[in-house]
């Protein structure tokens, strides 16, 4: 199989682990790089780039040309809607699913100083940062994994947020100050794990890739994913999302916000683990009759990051 990936360090990681997976092992299949528009991209905020798919849409057109078979995405990459001809075929067991924060001093969040600098390109991150301390001062920072960290040591920024599946993936783990609890901030939704995508006429593709598919990992995704969808957002807008499955019932809590914190929404829904998708709807409708509509409106109609 020829399998198509970012060329960052951790998606490379990521795909590689896939490839260690699939049957005949790494050394039976072939790994190609694809430059995104997201990574070419690297000074320009994510606001000001066409939002949907600007790390997987190129990735998506070779499958598509056949020049792969596979891809390795992490899935709040994705969009929500699928590629016609495309689809995807597993979602890997779930990796830690928080955000985590890496300060040049190791000083946690609630310590670091009034007005410490911290850097993220994301936008959920900011709102769910300055909802907890409006004192700080939040700026775009991207790149990938390594740079971030790096940006935090050399004294560019006090403090950096990234993903704590990336840090563990990349064997970097230590160098977290702390992991951000979900009742401080909420995932991306997806957040942590990896998707398998290939072509809809591809039997043999799926048949490879089936046995590395987490139904737990599926049905919380898919809740998030639908929340997000039922909200018209995608994966550039200020929505958290966390769904947790347990002895067959799926517990699925939701966060909007504006990106300076205030104002902000926190729900939550349960229901059986076979109806998640159901559920991500049920709580996009509940979002959207609490307000989130005009909260998402006017994070539409402004340029946070310069």
């Amino acid at each position: 199989m020829r399998i198509g990936s970012r060329g960052s360090a951790l998606a490379l990681t990521q795909s590689r682990h896939v490839l260690s997976l699939l049957p005949g092992g790494a050394n039976a299949h072939t790994l190609e790089v694809i430059e995104t528009q997201g990574d070419r991209n690297q000074d320009l905020s994510f606001q000001r780039m066409d939002g949907k798919g600007i790390f997987t849409k190129e990735i998506e057109v070779a499958m598509l040309e056949r020049r792969i078979d596979l891809a390795v995405h992490s899935l709040k990459d994705l969009p929500t809607e699928e590629t016609p001809g495309l689809r995807i075929a597993a979602l890997l067991v779930r990796e830690d699913p928080r955000d985590a924060l890496v300060s040049r001093d190791r000083i946690p969040l609630d310590k670091l100083p009034a007005g410490a600098k911290v850097g993220t390109s994301s936008l959920r991150r900011r709102s769910q940062l300055l909802a907890r301390r409006p004192d700080l001062r939040v700026e775009e920072l991207r790149g990938n994994v390594p740079t971030r960290l790096e940006r935090a040591r050399d004294g560019r920024f006090d403090a950096v947020i990234v993903a704590a599946a990336g840090l563990k993936r990349l064997g970097m783990f230590d160098q977290a100050t702390e992991v951000i609890e979900e009742s401080v901030m909420l995932p991306a939704p997806g957040q942590g794990v990896l998707a398998l995508q290939i072509r809809a006429d591809d039997p043999a593709s799926a048949a490879a890739v089936l046995p590395l598919h987490d139904s737990n990992a599926a049905a919380e995704a898919g809740a998030e994913r639908s929340l997000l969808t039922g909200l018209g957002g995608g994966c550039l807008v200020p929505i958290g999302a966390r769904g947790r499955v347990s002895g067959g019932r799926i517990n699925l809590t939701g966060y909007v916000g504006h990106p300076d914190g205030r104002p902000s929404i926190r729900l939550s829904l349960e229901g059986p683990v076979e109806s998640a998708a159901d559920l991500g709807r049920q709580l996009a409708a509940a979002f959207l009759k609490a307000g989130a509509r005009e909260i998402l409106a006017a994070v539409r109609s402004d340029e946070v990051f310069p």
